[in-house]
């Protein structure tokens, strides 16, 4: 399988479910940001779930600030600006996936991912917010997207009757390979250079930057406040020193965690 997928992506054949591929071709279709609001909204209401999300992510706590209601899409886009737009299009297309049928015989696994993936973009917009002056939305889009290689992955297993009726063995062939195969995978469908390059070894120990500086310092550690090197994978195993590291980071940003939490609640509400 691994074999496999190297080399679909070395071709530039990626093949996605057609739910996945008509979110991700919207997300496209809004690439160019002088596109006009009203365009926007015509473009988008195209994919009414798309829209429902859209509108019930700018009126929710994360978005609607001070701000009266938004009740139409046109004021949902004017809130949430184009790059969110974009977010959420992947954002449902990523859901869909993890609902597609075939993987059902690995729904514990995607859950589990599932979950870590909206915790960990919830944690990356907290932290690019109150530490750094990189958009946050930006950063968000990076933490949803840092393990998108384990999504395909198990995408593909689904294809290959070995693995369905040994799913564990998953667990163990996504540790190992789905940072790389993410990498390429995000380059493959055209997301932009900084975001590949700061999921590049993301579930990867390193020293912990006294300062955060870059978006990858950022997916790291949102990654790590969100459960990381792939602890969604350990859940059966107490005491681990992965379970160590987490309590370290936990410690140091204690006083983000109540906020990164009813964030990803939210989050968690709203993709549904």
């Amino acid at each position: 399988m691994v074999k496999d997928i190297a080399n679909e992506l070395a071709a530039g054949d990626v093949v996605f479910p057609t739910s996945f591929d008509a979110a991700f071709r919207l997300r496209q279709a809004l690439q160019d940001p002088e596109l006009p609001i009203a365009r926007i909204s015509s473009i988008v209401s195209l994919e009414p779930l798309v829209a429902t999300k859209l509108l019930q992510l700018a009126n929710s706590a994360l978005y609607q600030a001070h701000g009266a209601p938004a009740l139409d899409l046109k004021a949902a886009i004017t809130r949430l600006g184009i790059k969110l737009v974009r977010t959420t299009a992947l954002a449902i297309a990523m859901r869909q996936l993890m609902r597609s049928k075939d993987l059902a015989i690995f729904s514990d696994l995607t859950t589990a991912l599932w979950n870590h993936s909206l915790k960990t973009a919830a944690a990356t917009r907290v932290l690019a917010r109150v530490h750094t002056r990189i958009n946050q939305d930006e950063a968000l889009l990076a933490g949803l997207v840092h393990d998108l290689g384990a999504f395909y992955m198990l995408y593909r297993a689904a294809q290959y009757p070995e693995l369905c009726a040994r799913p564990e063995s998953m667990r163990f062939l996504i540790m190992q390979w789905h940072e790389s195969i993410g990498v390429s995978l995000l380059d493959a469908l055209g997301m932009p250079e900084e975001i590949v390059n700061a999921t590049i070894d993301h579930d990867q120990p390193r020293p912990a930057p006294e300062t955060i500086r870059t978006l990858a310092d950022i997916v790291y550690i949102g990654n790590i406040l969100a459960g990381t090197h792939f602890e969604w994978l350990h859940q059966d195993q107490e005491g681990n020193q992965i379970g160590k590291e987490v309590e370290v980071f936990r410690k140091r940003f204690a006083d983000l965690l109540p906020e990164i939490d009813t964030a990803a609640q939210e989050m968690q509400t709203i993709f549904a």
